[in-house]
């Protein structure tokens, strides 16, 4: 005599499967690190509307989107220094501002506000998760306030590896340029995740305008910086710059839009 086995099976999978679910949806960032999802099953409204993004909270260690003072020789200013990352703004520090990438070496970006005529001088850093120094270059402020962007150099030492974890610094010098212990800093985070045959699907279909398919698949590094770049050499786009205000929008940052791009460093070591 066969025993029939269906509705044990059938209850077995009844069980299994809102286990499942329920992992996918506590784990997002681990799911979409792996495969990347098709721009192509994203609702209409987001694929159009980059400002309805909603960034996951990537649980990074603690960094600071808007420039804090170290000592007491800093001036105030009328806007602070601003890393264009994505987070959580908190009434201290933010445990949130971790953007992802697939590229190697990526560009950072920050919002530098109208500065006194006497700080001039300004230090990228980049480190490794345990705060270790891998890169660091002082660079000359430009002296109207805008965005600049910073790229590291394309060199085999500073490439970022694969799910690892980065932090990097901003810093405007106060006074003296001798003085260094005074300081304004912004500090933000970054992870590598792989480059997988999904996204690479999607962006041969795209051209010009990958930075939708970065921005859909969080990969928020490659949207800003394929954003800006295009932005830069089309600045009278209505649409490129649309887009730019709906994609800081997306991360609470679109009182900047209108800031001009004033600076791009190609740092090279």
């Amino acid at each position: 005599m066969v025993r029939n086995n269906q509705p044990e099976k059938q209850m077995k999978l009844a069980c299994v499967i809102p286990l499942l679910l329920l992992s996918l949806v506590n784990n997002p960032l681990q799911v979409q690190a792996q495969v990347a999802q098709p721009i192509t099953n994203r609702s209409a409204s987001t694929q159009n509307n980059l400002s309805q993004l909603k960034f996951p909270r990537n649980g990074a260690p603690i960094g600071r989107r808007q420039g804090g003072a170290r000592r007491n020789g800093c001036p105030n200013l009328n806007q602070p220094l601003t890393a264009l990352v994505p987070g959580e703004e908190t009434p201290e520090e933010s445990k949130s501002f971790l953007a992802l990438t697939v590229s190697e070496y990526p560009t950072f970006w920050v919002y530098l506000p109208q500065l006194p005529t006497n700080l001039r001088s300004g230090e990228f850093i980049f480190q490794d998760e345990s705060g270790k120094d891998i890169y660091r270059t002082l660079v000359s402020l430009p002296q109207q306030a805008g965005i600049i962007g910073i790229n590291l150099p394309s060199n085999p030492q500073y490439a970022l590896k694969t799910n690892s974890k980065y932090q990097w610094y901003f810093k405007i010098y106060c006074g003296e340029s001798q003085n260094t212990s005074d300081y304004l800093y912004v500090k933000a985070w970054i992870q590598r995740v792989p480059f997988n045959t999904s996204l690479e699907s999607q962006l041969k279909t795209v051209k010009p305008g990958k930075y939708k398919v970065y921005a859909v698949n969080y990969l928020w590094q490659d949207a800003v910086t394929n954003l800006a770049q295009l932005r830069n050499t089309n600045s009278d786009s209505r649409v490129l710059a649309e887009d730019w205000a709906k994609l800081l929008e997306a991360v609470n940052l679109e009182e900047f839009a209108g800031a001009s791009i004033v600076g791009h460093y190609n740092l090279q070591r």
